[in-house]
């Protein structure tokens, strides 16, 4: 293993800037996150990256916002600017179960504390930096700022807020992957040039002058008023996410103009290289030595292998951050990174994931990529997968034996959920199907860890296709493969169905066949959850307002505590403690015809 020294990670303390010999910091970086530097953290990405620009850059994880703020002024005043970032996850997500309970414990904190970050800090930290240092320019970045850029449904407060560059007083936000938008950044405040032409930047103005091809939405003012301007919008906003070359987008809110400039165009391979072959030391700083930060155990030995999703499922915010066009690393950066994970203290020999936003979606693009530039479906293979997408499994095959070839490698499992509908499409050409039967079989005969995680989530074709998942059918379909080859190759591993409960347009009888269904099929259903509204996706704003954001259609969903306890206790139908309240639910809906299904019994 080799040995580090503490100048190898970014700088946290006045003490390490000053043993990187530095008297000034250009740029310095907050996050409610603990530090580890590994390209699965946001600070740590944007933190090398502005790096390797020249920069000296120090990143100042999870501020104490409670005392006489001394984090936030230990390393004083940087010459262009703070970022700051709530952390890899939406700070409300974090912090709340889906029935508004206080989580006992945090993922990304040391020894996993749940009090170490506040609630919503893109606002707390960039409201007393501004304080502090009210001349200095605050940017936001990562999922929670992405995801709230513009007027959005805030489910733990129940209301409608605008954009949070409004609540935060942030000077400007950059949403999605950060690397292209934070460079030139840079670039143009070190050149004292105006920063609000950069792509992929959102902020707020008094003096905005709308341009031919803008998209001006409803303002936030009648979005808080009718809720069908509000799911409305939402459909903009969504169409922008997934274009080739998108729109600007116009909200105002009072007097002022959110300004959502459009984004830049896909990383290119040697970009997204780039910012994976950075000198991360892949491990936690060293200041958290004897703690365990549980979100990093479960990556240390995972390589991500690509960015981005073109499933655009409903309830999913992937593809809003990271875009639906997939951006692939090259073999040689993918092998670079397992040979650096298997010098790291306490590997095994063992891989725990080579994947992405999806297991099998490396390298596949469109055929023809005008087609693509041109196109603004947010899925490519909802409802049918679209006959111009390449489905290609080979590069992906060529990737897994170049790691499992690697001396030191005794087994590469695939963690990332995989997509079934991608493995049973047909398409024209007979050597990607032979690719894809291939891959079937090597992934479930050599890449499984006893269990193999795939999404369903749900059996009704109804609330699938509000979901834009695939019929359940297919998951039958696939689950006789999975059973056919354990069988043929003399394995016993188990497929592990994820199912989710009170989506937009589900309903207690949607959720009595769902068990029904999985009883069927010999599931006691583990893997489930209560559909959690988290901002900017189609979901939410359809379970706020009652309208899918396409059609304005009405969409029934669960909001009440018993209306969504009453669809969650279907997926426990085997638990005797459940049985006499489902027996009395499936009564009350008039369903008795599905207490024999499940009980043998009426």
């Amino acid at each position: 293993m080799k040995e580090y020294r503490l100048t190898d990670w970014l700088p946290t303390t006045k003490k390490e800037v000053e043993l990187r010999g530095w008297d000034e910091l250009d740029v310095i970086l907050f996050s409610g996150d603990a530090y580890v530097d590994h390209p699965s953290f946001g600070a740590a990405v944007i933190g090398r990256i502005l790096e390797a620009e020249g920069l000296r850059v120090a990143i100042v994880p999870q501020p104490n916002w409670r005392d006489d703020l001394r984090d936030f002024k230990k390393l004083g005043r940087p010459r262009l600017f703070f970022g700051v970032s709530a952390g890899c996850m939406d700070s409300m997500v974090n912090k709340y179960t889906a029935n508004k309970r206080l989580r006992s414990d945090d993922a990304y904190t040391p020894d996993a504390r749940p009090d170490m970050r506040p609630e919503y800090p893109s606002i707390v930290y960039t409201q007393i930096l501004k304080k502090l240092y009210p001349d200095v320019p605050v940017i936001l970045g990562g999922i929670e700022a992405s995801m709230r850029r513009l007027t959005h449904y805030d489910y733990w407060q129940d209301r409608v807020r605008p954009s949070i560059l409004v609540d935060s007083g942030a000077d400007a936000l950059t949403y999605g992957m950060g690397e292209k938008p934070i460079v030139e950044l840079v670039k143009r405040l070190n050149q004292q040039q105006s920063i609000f032409d950069i792509p992929q930047l959102a902020y707020l103005t008094k003096e905005v002058l709308p341009q031919e091809g803008d998209i001006i939405l409803f303002p936030h003012e009648e979005c808080l008023k009718d809720k069908k301007k509000q799911a409305a919008n939402f459909r903009h906003i969504e169409e922008e996410s997934n274009k080739y070359a998108a729109s600007r987008i116009l909200q105002t809110i009072g007097k002022q103009t959110v300004v959502v400039n459009p984004p830049y165009p896909p990383l290119t391979e040697a970009e997204l290289d780039h910012s994976f072959d950075l000198p991360y030391t892949r491990l936690p700083h060293p200041k958290y030595k004897g703690k365990r930060i549980p979100a990093y155990d479960m990556i240390k030995f995972s390589v991500n292998i690509h960015r981005g999703c073109f499933g655009g499922c409903a309830f999913c915010t992937i593809s809003a951050h990271q875009g639906k066009f997939i951006v692939s690393r090259s073999k040689e950066s993918i092998l670079k990174e397992v040979k650096a994970v298997m010098g790291l203290p306490d590997f095994k020999g063992y891989l725990s994931d080579l994947g992405g936003p999806s297991a099998n979606m490396y390298k596949m693009r469109g055929n023809d990529e005008n087609i693509c530039k041109k196109c603004k479906r947010p899925s490519c293979i909802h409802p049918k997968v679209c006959p111009n997408l390449n489905t290609d499994h080979g590069p992906l095959l060529d990737i897994y034996h170049a790691v499992d070839s690697l001396p030191g490698i005794k087994k590469s499992f695939i963690g990332s959920g995989v997509r079934y509908d991608l493995l049973l499409h047909q398409s024209k050409d007979a050597g990607i199907n032979k690719n894809t039967q291939e891959y079937t079989r090597e992934l479930i005969a050599r890449h499984v860890s006893g269990r193999l995680k795939v999404a369903p989530e749900h059996t009704s074709e109804r609330v699938l296709n509000i979901m834009r998942k695939p019929p359940f059918s297919q998951f039958g379909e696939f689950k006789k493969i999975f059973d056919r080859i354990n069988h043929e190759e003399g394995l016993r591993q188990q497929l592990i169905p994820y199912f989710i409960s009170s989506h937009p347009g589900c309903k207690e009888e949607d959720m009595a066949e769902l068990a029904v269904i999985t009883k069927r099929l010999d599931f006691h259903l583990e893997q489930v959850q209560d559909f959690t509204p988290t901002p900017m996706t189609v979901a939410t704003e359809a379970w706020y307002t009652g309208f899918h954001p396409y059609t304005l259609e009405p969409v029934f969903s669960a909001k009440t505590q018993r209306e969504k306890l009453a669809q969650r206790q279907f997926f426990f139908w085997y638990k005797p403690e459940e049985r006499r309240n489902i027996i009395n639910e499936l009564r009350r809906i008039g369903r008795q015809d599905l207490i024999d299904k499940l009980y043998g019994m009426r």
